[in-house]
């Protein structure tokens, strides 16, 4: 609710309860709210509200959230929460830029203000308002959308001048700054997507604008889908023809139209068209859809409350009990979705019971009355009820029977708990009317534990008894604790271990015993004790470079517990080592720990010292492997001087290791390691909860746009969030990107296509980070291949053939479908002129066929996705050979010829020397490779100066 000027406001606390109130109360953000010039109660029970002070300003300190409690005789109802703003305008976020336009284009500024209420924009052109549009059969030329853009179509020379933005709303009026329109009289060139859609965050009812403008020549037609499908039936803001049809608005949004929107400019001319998506979510606020029932029930009996609540983002349910938090206990518990059980009904129980079902956007609430009936003739509470240890998991439960109406019971009911730890689910159990005991087994040894006793008889349940409290007794521990060995010494080993916890220990620790052994004399054992309090001792007078094998056993006042198994460590030798650093000390606060130490005693070899921390995941557990390692070790080298350092940005109540060791040039020593926790979080140190509905949804190929809610309940105030940014499966701390917003949505950019991202948001208070919330994971769209084909090669099968070889992109941003394989005799050509070959994306190799031979082909490559073909890899070069044929000739006819008579072929002996030979032969060639065979025309071919004793002719072309 926003306080206008000048408009009081009046608040009401009629919150349908059945009596009227007794008593009405206004808090503002959880705390009792005074009277003041500004906020004043009304006698029946309604608060006014003043818009403004004595001195004609805005009221100080009026802003928060308002609830009334309303308390009759049985009960007490709290309102929900209504958020109270002052009206306010804010500065411009973003203001008009300068637009340089050709004649017949489309010109777009675009401004961005915040206020309360919504303020309304509209422009003007050299300060004064825009020509508004009157022909009903035209459509409009300027076109101002809600969301602060304004667009002119068809723009000429007398459009040019100075626009600005207009901003107003109750608060106050703002002018942004201007910004010019320039005409250009070139022509457009290629189609270009000025404005593509963004994700859009609405809520339920309102409507929702998304713009698409693209502008180029020949003119773009933008038209808009949902889910692929294109969409028929759409409201659009403006009149829609062939080239202005750029936006899109979704009038009464609901969600059946909560999905991903495309819109698609194509050209007239052009082959691909270009797509681009955005998210549309619809938000809702909650809603009650089954309220919880009254209930009227007999005491002892249960009582279950069902509230079922839907919203967008799911609201979170919580339930009240006369205008508190209901508290969870062993009788009282809540399940999901939205059940509230109560067992053991008791007379206190009785009152109001509200469900609370909230989100960002409100709340609904829902309220049922619970009576508790008792009757006439119920027998009293048993008397005397008295419980004593029998054993370290069982205890005797003793009572008498109820002083008044004990004729009439017909069986008992035992309740028990532990209230120590964390489980206190409440146990019970049935016993007969004749049983006034029960021995009570399966309880956790040194453990407290709460009885109480209910009888019953025809009528109903009594009252409970007085509880009791018994502990059980101690027990030997079930494990014992795991050693850490180092040697500060050639001569001593540092036995070390965490303290256990109650559940391993099973009573007080009072004291450890560390047995050990040389590995040479395994017959000979030695055991030391010390103090259940203490975490570590040094074995002295050992010989160096030697193995010793060490186990512990844990002891309470019942007994030792099993020992270890043995663990080995081998001394150091003398003089091939350096030692651990001596006195490691580490003081634990809630977010440092603070490590000192002194030198190794040959600290005289030393160059300086190392320092590493890492956070181990989970509690050590005895007799087991160690506790898992954090991938995440922190390192880092200290000067020989340096005797202390300051480990800092650690997590509350997380257990650490942390090791310090020498080192020189040659060689680094033995570690001194600790293990422990830092302190636990105080009450008054909690620091906010985590971000809830954390979802993430792809909104480009290099973009994710990322939205969460506030936690519903916070001890401090939240200022600002950080998100958390990784490759998915990365653990490579330099990968991890971190943002910060003082808003619950972010657009997280500049990230790699088609990659899987895990992501968490962090609350941050003054001075304090919570912890981060749970991780969700997104991937980025495809895109184009950033890369083109890697090591492309050619190589000639034969004349007519050349073999191609590639392997895939480095940054394929996608599935590769296809590779395009482009090749032409001309180097000078464009590539539309060169000839495209597309193959299957899962291969790496292709042979290109019906080349020409002896002739340059110049080839270049591109990896083609869904979205398109990547950048082309460099041109290479290959050489076809020429042709190669076997020639076979068949002569038909044979003669010489000689000046002018004619020799037959019985005169060829006469003569020394034949002048000419003149032969008539067909040729069949062959290819080389023995595949075809061609026939060929006949040739005259004449030989000159062949001698007359040639005894044959063989003729060969090659």
């Amino acid at each position: 609710v926003v306080l206008e000027p000048d408009h009081p406001l009046l608040l009401e606390c009629h919150l349908g309860a059945s009596e009227p109130p007794l008593n009405v109360t206004w808090l503002r953000d959880g705390a009792v709210l005074s009277e003041s010039q500004t906020v004043r109660p009304l006698p029946n029970g309604s608060l006014l509200i003043s818009p403004s002070s004595t001195d004609g300003q805005a009221p100080a300190g009026v802003e928060g959230g308002y609830s009334c409690l309303s308390t009759s005789s049985t009960g007490a109802l709290t309102s929900r929460a209504l958020t109270l703003h002052l009206a306010s305008l804010s500065r411009f976020l973003q203001d008009p830029e300068p637009q340089v336009v050709p004649v017949g284009g489309t010109a777009r500024f675009e401004c961005y203000v915040d206020g309360l209420p919504t303020p309304s924009i509209t422009w003007e052109k050299d300060q004064a308002h825009l020509p508004s549009h009157t022909e009903p059969l035209e459509p409009a030329r300027y076109i101002s959308l809600p969301n602060g853009v304004l667009q002119i179509l068809g723009v000429t020379k007398e459009d040019e001048g100075l626009y600005r933005c207009v901003a107003f709303n109750s608060a106050r009026k703002r002018f942004s700054q201007e910004a010019s329109l320039t005409v250009s009289l070139s022509q457009e060139s290629e189609v270009v997507i000025v404005a593509p859609p963004r994700n859009s965050t609405v809520v339920m009812g309102r409507p929702a604008v998304m713009e698409c403008m693209a502008q180029g020549e020949p003119k773009p037609f933008v038209s808009w889908s949902r889910q692929g499908k294109t969409q028929t039936l759409i409201y659009y803001t403006h009149i829609c023809s062939l080239v202005y049809c750029n936006r899109l608005q979704v009038l009464l949004l609901t969600d059946l139209v909560i999905s991903i929107w495309s819109s698609i400019s194509l050209s007239f001319f052009s082959t691909f068209p270009t797509v681009f998506f955005s998210n549309s979510f619809c938000l809702a606020p909650p809603v009650i859809l089954q309220p919880p029932e009254p209930v009227s029930l007999s005491r002892g009996n249960t009582a279950r409350f069902v509230c079922n609540s839907s919203g967008d983002p799911p609201p979170a349910l919580r339930w009240l009990k006369n205008g508190e938090p209901v508290q969870s206990n062993a009788r009282v518990k809540t399940q999901n979705p939205g059940v509230l059980l109560i067992n053991q009904l008791r007379l206190d129980d009785a009152g109001y019971y509200q469900c609370i079902a909230a989100n960002s956007l409100g709340t609904a609430c829902a309220t049922a009355k619970l009576s508790v009936i008792v009757r006439e003739g119920l027998p009293s509470p048993p008397r005397h009820v008295s419980a004593i240890p029998h054993s370290s998991t069982s205890a005797l439960l003793t009572w008498d029977p109820p002083e008044h109406n004990s004729d009439q019971i017909i069986g008992f009911s035992v309740h028990y708990q532990c209230t120590t730890g964390s489980d206190h689910m409440e146990y019970q159990f049935a016993v007969n009317n004749d049983t006034t005991e029960l021995h009570v087994k399966d309880l956790l040894p040194h453990s407290s534990y709460t009885f109480y006793v209910v009888a019953y008889s025809p009528m109903g349940a009594s009252r409970p008894s007085q509880p009791v409290t018994v502990e059980t007794l101690e027990d030997v521990p079930s494990a014992s604790p795991q050693l850490s060995l180092l040697s500060t010494s050639p001569t001593d080993i540092r036995a070390m271990w965490l303290p256990m916890s109650p559940q391993l220990s099973r009573g007080a620790i009072t004291r450890y015993r560390i047995d050990y052994r040389a590995l040479e004399q395994v017959d000979h054992i030695y055991s030391v004790e010390v103090g259940g309090n203490e975490t570590q001792v040094i074995l002295r007078d050992l010989k160096p470079n030697q193995t010793y094998q060490l186990r512990i056993a844990a002891g309470t006042r019942a007994g030792f517990s099993q020992s270890s198994e043995w663990a080995s460590h081998h001394t150091p030798n003398l003089t091939q080592v350096l030692f651990a650093p001596a006195e490691l000390k580490v003081r634990a606060k809630m977010h440092s720990l603070h490590v000192t130490w002194q030198p190794p005693p040959n600290h005289t070899q030393i160059t300086g010292y190392k320092l590493s921390w890492q956070e181990l995941d989970g509690e050590e557990k005895p007799n087991e492997e160690k506790p898992l390692i954090n991938e995440r070790i922190q390192q880092i080298k200290l000067r020989k001087r340096v005797k202390h350092h300051e480990v800092t940005d650690l997590a509350p109540d997380q257990l650490y290791e942390v090791k310090v060791w020498a080192f020189n040039k040659q060689t680094e020593g033995y570690p001194a390691v600790w293990k422990g926790r830092t302190e636990k979080l105080t009450r008054d140190s909690l620091p906010p909860l985590p971000p809830i509905s954390v979802r993430a949804r792809a909104n480009s190929s290099t973009s994710i746009w990322l939205h969460w809610e506030k936690p519903h309940f916070s001890n401090v105030r939240i200022i600002n969030y950080t998100i958390r940014c990784s490759p998915a499966g990365i653990r490579n701390a330099s990968l991890v990107s971190y943002y910060t917003s003082s808003s619950q949505e972010i657009l997280m950019e500049s990230l790699k296509p088609f990659t899987s991202y895990e992501i968490a948001v962090q609350s941050n208070g003054v001075d304090m980070s919570g912890p981060f919330s749970s991780t969700v994971e997104e991937s980025t769209l495809p895109d184009r291949p950033s890369s083109p084909p890697l090591d492309m090669q050619l190589s000639a099968l034969d004349s007519y053939s050349v073999l191609v070889i590639w392997r895939p992109p480095l940054e394929p941003n996608g599935v590769i479908l296809t590779y395009w394989i482009l090749y032409t005799g001309n180097i000078s050509h464009p590539d539309h002129l060169w000839i495209n070959l597309t193959h299957d994306g899962s291969v790496n190799s292709a042979e290109v066929q019906g080349l020409m031979s002896g002739t340059h082909y110049y080839f270049k490559m591109g990896a083609c996705t869904e979205i398109g073909v990547g950048p082309y890899s460099p041109v290479k070069d290959v050489y076809t050979p020429p042709k190669k044929y076997g020639v076979y000739v068949k002569v038909f006819i044979l003669f010489l010829h000689y000046c002018s008579k004619d020799w037959g072929l019985e005169d060829l002996e006469k003569k020394k020397e034949i002048k000419k030979l003149i032969v008539l032969f067909s040729i069949k060639l062959i290819k080389s490779n023995n595949e075809e065979m061609y026939d060929v025309k006949r040739f005259l071919f004449q030989i000159h100066g062949i001698p007359y004793y040639f005894p044959f002719i063989k003729i060969s072309l090659f």
